[in-house]
């Protein structure tokens, strides 16, 4: 699916249209550049997913945990830092991929031996026009 996205208003829109093709998979791994999107787009998948915590870049604490209003965790996970897999294993990223919450993994790349099978990836890229271009099913 590709989805290009004009305005931060069409953010939650497509929000909406990717967990429908989601389905049950809940690992989702965001690929893309410094400054394509990655946070604003995961923070409005949140927001459809109904998240009461504030969502923020996990850049210098690597997982954050927020809260859906039925009380269910999502964990957002920034792995840009990381200077190898081992690190992700210390953080214990297996046991929240296996935990059936979903986890919204940014700088996939940096830990390609790790994603589950069934991981959702999403790229996003930046047009010339500005606009951010989403597209799901193919990592990278």
């Amino acid at each position: 699916m590709t989805l290009v996205v004009s305005t931060l208003a069409d953010l939650d829109a497509a929000a909406r249209q990717l967990l429908i093709e989601a389905g049950t998979r809940r690992v989702w791994l965001f690929f893309g550049e410094m400054g394509a999107g990655k946070t604003t787009f995961t923070k409005a998948i949140c927001r459809a997913l109904g998240v009461t915590s504030v969502v923020q870049s996990p850049t210098f604490g690597l997982v954050n945990e927020y809260i859906t209003e039925t009380g269910e965790s999502v964990y957002h996970f920034d792995c840009y830092r990381l200077r190898n897999q081992a690190e992700a294993f210390d953080i214990g990223i297996e046991e929240y991929f296996e935990s059936g919450a979903y986890c919204f993994v940014e700088w996939p790349e940096r830990i390609p031996l790790l994603w589950p099978e069934d991981a959702f990836p999403v790229s996003l890229t930046v047009s010339d026009s500005e606009e951010r271009v989403i597209v799901s099913g193919t990592p990278g």
